[in-house]
């Protein structure tokens, strides 16, 4: 059997055809999305409230991408219940609403769920937004949700390295070859296909050495380290040029990184940690001195949060639209092909 998705990473040619990646990612360039939701839920789905406006603008505005959270069930211990709905329920929700920006998870948890229920909503939503499905993957985080699902929480590396090839040989390729997939030669298809071959990026350590995530993963997501100094940059670059070096082909992969802002409208506030460095507090010269420093580092995109800026969500996008987003602008890439299904 044979795909035209193989089981190890790809460089940026495996994805000329892929509109979600090539608005988000060039070598030696950083772009900008945002994390939703924009504010947090607690207790209230109000909060969640004219969302879908607000994430028109962002595609109105020209941002990369907006990403979502996948967190099957709340635990009030944990304190944070995400995106609300379901990650891909919703991007398709957003899709309907967007033309350019690309959909992001950031991050679907692998070990919870079918490899073949996966690739099926992965494909039928990167179909649905016309090839705009970049889809971040992690092992889990929170671990009072494993028993409800009658899983092991120590089985979930083992879980993730297991299914993150298998949704890619569930794929079938968009050309008419066949997938990979050990039920092939029975004839059983998986479908819609993608529109091109859909971005797996890999969230942390996701439990895996790090040769595995260079081999395996189309991207690498992290947390930035220290935001506030000139430090946490530094060990950021270290931590990518590592990454890298262990790449078999050598070939280009981008890396993400996120932050929670609290944006202020004092443009020359200093870079303050908050929350134990959770959060940044800054004004936009601050955010600006940051994302350099990031694509100096090696960063290819950043996934900025703003669930806990004090300042209306509205007002917080249009300055970051007009005085940020143009010094770090997506890509016209390739329009999204949405046909009227």
């Amino acid at each position: 059997m044979t795909s035209t998705f193989p089981a190890t990473g790809a460089s940026a040619p495996a994805f000329a055809n892929h509109a979600g990646y090539q608005r988000m990612f060039r070598a030696g360039e950083l772009t900008l999305g945002m994390f939703l939701p924009l504010r947090f839920y607690q207790g209230d789905m109000r909060a969640l409230e004219g969302q879908g406006r607000l994430v028109e603008a962002i595609d109105r505005h020209g941002f990369a991408a907006v990403w979502v959270r996948d967190v099957p069930l709340f635990d009030p211990m944990f304190g944070d219940a995400g995106q609300v709905f379901d990650p891909f329920t919703y991007l398709a929700w957003l899709a309907a609403r967007t033309q350019r920006v690309s959909l992001a998870t950031g991050s679907v948890v692998l070990p919870l769920r079918n490899p073949v229920d996966l690739a099926k909503a992965a494909a039928s939503l990167d179909v649905l937004s016309g090839g705009r499905l970049v889809l971040g993957t992690a092992s889990g985080d929170r671990a009072v949700e494993f028993p409800a699902y009658g899983i092991e929480h120590a089985t979930r590396g083992e879980r993730f390295a297991e299914a993150l090839p298998a949704m890619r040989r569930w794929w079938q390729p968009a050309d008419g070859s066949r997938a990979g997939h050990a039920w092939t030669d029975q004839g059983l298809q998986l479908l819609p296909p993608p529109t091109a071959r859909i971005p797996l990026i890999v969230t942390g350590g996701a439990r895996q050495p790090l040769p595995w995530i260079a081999e395996h993963a189309d991207g690498w997501l992290t947390y930035p380290d220290s935001t506030h100094d000139a430090h946490g940059p530094a060990r950021l670059a270290a931590k990518i040029r590592a990454w890298r070096s262990l790449i078999p082909d050598g070939g280009f992969r981008p890396h993400i990184t996120n932050e929670w802002l609290d944006l202020v409208d004092d443009a020359d506030h200093p870079r303050v940690p908050l929350q134990g460095g959770h959060t940044l507090r800054t004004g936009r010269k601050g955010l600006i001195a940051l994302l350099d420093a990031w694509r100096a580092a090696g960063v290819n995109h950043a996934a900025l949060g703003i669930q806990y800026s004090h300042r209306p969500a509205d007002e917080v996008i249009q300055e970051i639209a007009e005085e940020v987003l143009p010094l770090f602008p997506a890509f016209a890439g390739m329009p999204g092909r949405s046909p009227d299904w």
